[in-house]
């Protein structure tokens, strides 16, 4: 296997992975909060290449911190988890390039961590991607319906004796998990736009919440691979291209939306009885 067929296959397996797990993140609104973990990461990744270890390994224990802060800060009174999320995207981020900024002469160009570069990931980096693939797909065909039911209703979940805590570490699990995997093909400032684009895209089409689970890891693959295929022909860097190109799906699905939904809509009938007219007989 070559670098370009390695590149497809990562491109099909993130694909899948955001799509899939973007699904959660769109239910369970927590955009802002992959938002932010992609910015916050960058701080590990330049971290990493300083200590000269795994940058997916650095971008996932400072996840782990990450959390943790979002956590303590979206308890404060008055606070929140929108809060949280803001602060830590700016800080974190700018705490990434301050380091970077800090060590010029880094054996490895991090930069390529904030847009991405999929002609370069390892076979470690596909194998990861599939592992945490393999592993949201069991969580969603396991615990499925546990986690739509505290999506939808927490109060019932909670009602019916289970605990939220749990389903909430999983899902944070699996996001971190998709972002810190993202990283090395479409980079930390954009992998959001694979998480969330094909999710938002799939729920605009989708009847139900299986369907939308069916549908985003589709679009999502699809999305990846095309923006390769595009950015080769193109000869423009891969990370960009397959992000326009998920958002490209999700316009599609916007647009398909509004035409289908004008086409089911009736025509309004007047149901005015007609107007009476008088007729002047000439004698």
């Amino acid at each position: 296997m070559d670098y370009f067929e390695q590149a497809l296959v990562a491109a099909l397996l993130i694909g899948a992975l955001s799509g899939l797990v973007g699904t959660l993140v769109v239910l369970r609104q927590r955009t802002f909060f992959a938002q932010a973990l992609t910015h916050a990461t960058f701080p590990g990744a330049v971290g990493a290449a300083i200590l000269g270890v795994s940058i997916p390994l650095g971008a996932a224990v400072a996840s782990v911190f990450i959390v943790g802060i979002m956590t303590m800060i979206g308890r404060v009174k008055r606070q929140g988890n929108q809060v949280a999320s803001g602060i830590l995207l700016t800080a974190g981020f700018a705490l990434g390039v301050l380091l970077q900024g800090l060590n010029p002469s880094l054996p490895v160009k991090v930069d390529s961590y904030l847009v991405g570069s999929i002609l370069t990931v390892s076979t470690r980096d596909v194998t990861l991607v599939a592992v945490v693939l393999a592993f949201a797909v069991l969580a969603v065909v396991f615990l499925g319906k546990q986690i739509m039911f505290s999506t939808f209703d927490v109060n019932g979940f909670r009602a019916a004796g289970y605990r939220e805590w749990p389903i909430e570490l999983l899902t944070l699990v699996l996001i971190t998990a998709t972002v810190v995997t993202a990283m090395p093909a479409v980079g930390a400032i954009l992998a959001i736009a694979l998480i969330a684009a094909p999710a938002a895209a799939a729920r605009l089409v989708s009847r139900t919440t299986t369907q939308m689970f069916v549908i985003a890891p589709v679009v999502g693959a699809v999305a990846a691979v095309v923006g390769v295929l595009l950015s080769r022909s193109l000869d423009v860097a891969a990370g960009p291209t397959i992000a326009l190109t998920a958002a490209a799906f999700f316009l599609l699905a916007l647009v398909a939306r509004r035409l289908v939904g004008s086409a089911r809509i009736p025509r309004k009938v007047d149901a005015r009885p007609p107007a009476r007219t008088s007729l002047r007989l000439n004698s």
